[in-house]
């Protein structure tokens, strides 16, 4: 794959990833936590296609072919980043909402 290709395929994935976690705790909000189970499932399956086309760049540079750095690449490699630790944070709102609902139906919290 020539760069330009790698760091759209990246960006998208990240993205998509991204979209998702913003979507679960979206989801978790309206107390519907099984859509937002489904969408943290799909940011991780957009997360493992990214992961995956990462590891071909770790691996063709171990084999000692070098890739060029440009700016699009630092850029999709930024995106990736961010959509991991925002799958981690969605992750932690839907559990902080699904504890909020759970003592909201005890009578612990209005």
């Amino acid at each position: 794959m020539q760069n330009e290709k790698i760091s759209y395929q990246l960006i998208t994935n990240a993205g998509n990833s991204k979209s998702y976690s913003m979507l679960a705790i979206e989801a978790a909000r309206e107390k519907d936590f099984v859509k937002a189970k489904e969408y943290l499932n799909k940011a991780k399956d957009e997360l493992k296609k990214a992961h995956s086309i990462q590891f071909e760049l770790i691996q063709t540079e171990a084999q000692g072919i070098h890739m060029n750095m440009d700016v699009i690449l630092v850029h999709a490699q930024d995106h990736l980043t961010m959509a991991l630790m925002m799958k981690e944070q969605a992750e932690e709102f839907v559990n902080i909402y699904k504890e909020l609902e759970e003592l909201r139906t005890k009578g612990g919290v209005n």
